[in-house]
């Protein structure tokens, strides 16, 4: 009975399961060797001798016992290829994430901005390094800055010249509406003169007309001399030509008021237009020339200001660098220190980008050949840790594997052929680059 319960025993501990996979074999072989021959010990002679019977059946228990442990054996060592059989997995994989390389745009010297070692973890967008070139080239914004002084200086003595002009042209101006005004009053007064004087002359007229026709009918009867008549009608004829004249004058003065009153002035004296009013246009043209240089000025002004802007920002970006990451993540490699002066293009740290975990692994040709981009697939960390799952998306086969990753895909040696699984779980995200295991594929059913 004791036999049977022990050879019951064996029976039970060679029951292949997932966990004696992972069992040395060795070992397993002899811990059921010893139960097999703990009966052959010193101890148990007298009940071999006391029970003949039982002695005839042990070379048929210990035969049982030894299938019993050959399958045990042949359990262990082909449960695992049964399973590779079963399973589409890669022969090895690790955890990998993209790396985002930072270069300085400009030469300088580089300073810290935080405190960085290595894993440090980053957010996005944080200042990480400043790059410092303290000989950077400000030739043009000096020159800019002087000229914009220079005019800025030349614009008060501008505008007080533009004010007098303004204020003389104005004077000038209304000394030439003065002389205007008289010179209108003056025409005026001369128009009622010579109306004066042609009723005057009007009046000798219609006397003299008056004496000639008396002195006509008195030298018929001869009261008259013949030399006195013709006296008498020569002033008649001097008086008539008198007011014809003065008529005339009157004429003339019109003319002269309407064309002073225009602003044009007419006489023997003058031209079409007096000094005074000639000094006003002069006056205001000059205040017109100074009015444009001062906008000009105005306007080179705020031109210069906001080239200043521009070339302050642009010698601000060749001056000073500010290196910011673009990805939240943790620093990989520090490629160079504070106070280490580099070139511009130089790579000077390369960040983990914790938001694009990736998977890569290699597969045999059998297993390359039966994936598709799409494909599901599920990582199992060796360390029994939370298996990650995620989708196939580079079959980069034999080719050259990506060369911005943590860990260089090359590594995997044991088979030529690469596959690419990107996942977005939490344990991926966690950023634990480097850690090994195995991806099982399923085929996505979606997929064509």
């Amino acid at each position: 009975m004791m036999d049977r319960s022990r050879a019951a025993s064996v029976d039970q501990g060679s029951t292949p399961s997932s966990q004696d996979a992972k069992t040395d074999a060795k070992g397993l072989q002899e811990a059921l060797h010893e139960q097999l021959f703990a009966n052959d010990e010193p101890g148990h002679a007298p009940e071999a001798q006391t029970a003949p019977e039982s002695g005839s059946r042990w070379p048929h228990l210990r035969r049982g016992a030894k299938i019993a442990i050959g399958l045990a054996i042949i359990a262990v060592f082909g449960w695992l290829p049964l399973r590779a059989i079963w399973e589409t997995s890669s022969v090895e994989a690790v955890l990998n994430s993209r790396l985002v390389t930072l270069r300085t745009p400009i030469g300088g010297r580089v300073a810290a901005a935080q405190r960085v070692t290595d894993q440090t973890k980053l957010d996005a967008g944080a200042v990480v390094l400043r790059v410092v070139n303290s000989r950077s080239d400000r030739t043009r914004l000096d020159d800019l800055r002087r000229q914009k002084s220079r005019l800025e200086n030349e614009r008060p003595s501008l505008a007080a010249k533009l004010a007098s002009a303004q204020a003389a042209q104005k004077d000038l101006a209304r000394q030439a509406a003065q002389f205007r005004e008289g010179r209108v009053l003056q025409l005026e007064a001369r128009i009622a003169e010579i109306q004066t004087s042609i009723e005057a002359a009007a009046a000798r007229r219609d006397e003299a007309s008056a004496a000639v026709e008396r002195a006509s009918s008195l030298a018929k009867s001869g009261n008259v001399s013949t030399v006195e008549l013709a006296r008498l009608t020569r002033e008649l004829s001097v008086s008539q030509q008198t007011e014809l004249g003065a008529r005339k004058r009157l004429d003339a003065a019109k003319v002269e008021l309407t064309a002073a009153r225009n602003g044009s002035f007419l006489g023997d004296s003058y031209n079409d237009r007096p000094s005074s009013v000639q000094r006003e246009e002069e006056m205001r043209q000059r205040a017109s020339d100074l009015e444009a240089d001062l906008a000009r000025t105005d306007t080179e002004i705020a031109w210069l200001a906001n080239e200043i802007i521009i070339e302050e920002a642009r010698y601000a970006d060749l001056s000073e660098a500010n290196i910011t990451t673009p990805v939240a993540g943790r620093v990989w490699e520090m490629m160079t220190s504070p106070g280490e002066d580099v070139q511009a293009g130089q790579p000077l740290l390369k960040v983990l980008d914790c938001s694009g975990a990736v998977i890569t692994a290699n597969v045999t040709e059998n297993v390359y050949n039966r994936l598709q981009l799409g494909d599901h697939a599920t990582f199992e960390p060796n360390d029994g840790g939370e298996p990650i799952s995620g989708t196939v998306v580079n079959l980069t086969g034999a080719a050259g594997a990506p060369a911005n990753l943590a860990i260089n895909p090359d590594a995997l040696s044991k088979e030529p052929y690469r596959v690419t699984v990107a996942s977005r779980d939490a344990a991926a995200r966690a950023c634990t680059v480097g850690r090994t295991g195995r991806v099982v594929f399923a085929r996505n059913e979606a997929a064509p």
